[in-house]
């Protein structure tokens, strides 16, 4: 049994396991316990395969678990029907199928179909978290244009808008900062930082990047095969060691002397024996 529900949590996973269709493949994820918090933004960091996207995917009530429970705002999500979460949660996966033949104003305006009525009839509330969206992600000038004609990163942008769009009070992102130029990942950052101080919103988001991550992030929680290694603040749990144990490589962290900021080095993958 677990602890008692945390009222104050925005997603709760306790001790979930999940195994795909194929049950000859190993577990995706083994006894996960996590707890992300209103304006929280949670790094998932971990090699490919870690388990990471599936995560993301459970959590959001996309998979059920195999074993464990999963709680989003207080409320068991096997109790919520699809169009419940989708007010309360927005996903962006990390490769979605382009919405050919639409403009990046009608992309963004989808996310507000959980709050619209079986008419989809646009509110000036409407309109305003789509005008919202649109600026905070850099698309207003791009608003007319398909979304096909579009590049990698400016699809990636307004996959983002379509999220914010939504007003969620729970963020998930999967690698957001994919095809994304050194300018809009710091935008990107700014962002995430801001809706979760701002607007309080839980983030709960996958990455590779320990830079950013440490940067961004209020809490990692660091994964390996499925399992938790460490979760808690960048600074107690980005660790050499830990991250060592996490990545299976070496990873030098030092800090910049002029703003104090920490940073990452990989060194060398332990597989690939002692240096010169």
């Amino acid at each position: 049994m677990g602890d008692a529900p945390d009222e104050r949590a925005a997603v709760e996973l306790d001790g979930v396991c999940h195994r795909y269709a194929d049950t000859a493949a190993a577990m995706a994820l083994v006894r996960v316990t996590l707890v992300v918090r209103p304006g929280e933004v949670t790094a998932l960091l971990g090699p490919n395969g870690a388990g990471k996207s599936t995560l993301l995917r459970v959590a959001a009530g996309l998979l059920r678990p195999t074993e464990g429970s999963v709680r989003l705002l207080g409320r068991p999500v096997e109790r919520l029907d699809r169009r419940a979460i989708a007010r309360e949660v927005a996903l962006v996966l990390q490769s979605e199928a382009v919405a050919a033949g639409f403009r990046v104003r009608e992309v963004v305006a989808m996310g507000r179909a959980p709050h619209q009525d079986g008419w989809m009839r646009e509110r000036p509330a409407d309109r305003a978290a789509v005008d919202d969206a649109l600026a905070r992600c850099d698309l207003t000038r791009f608003a007319d244009r398909a979304v096909d004609a579009l590049s990698g990163g400016e699809q990636r942008r307004v996959a983002i808008a379509r999220a914010l769009a939504q007003q969620p009070r729970v963020l998930m992102l999967d690698e957001p900062a994919a095809f994304l130029d050194v300018r809009h990942r710091l935008e990107l950052h700014e962002l995430l930082g801001g809706v979760a101080a701002r607007d309080r919103i839980a983030c709960l988001v996958a990455m590779h990047d320990l830079d950013e991550a440490s940067r961004l992030a209020t809490r990692v929680v660091l994964m390996r095969e499925g399992r938790v290694v460490a979760a808690g603040a960048p600074a107690e749990v980005m660790t050499p060691a830990l991250l060592r144990e996490t990545f299976d490589a070496d990873v030098d962290v030092g800090t910049h002397a002029t703003s104090g900021q920490r940073y990452f080095v990989p060194l060398r993958a332990r597989s690939a024996g002692p240096g010169p």
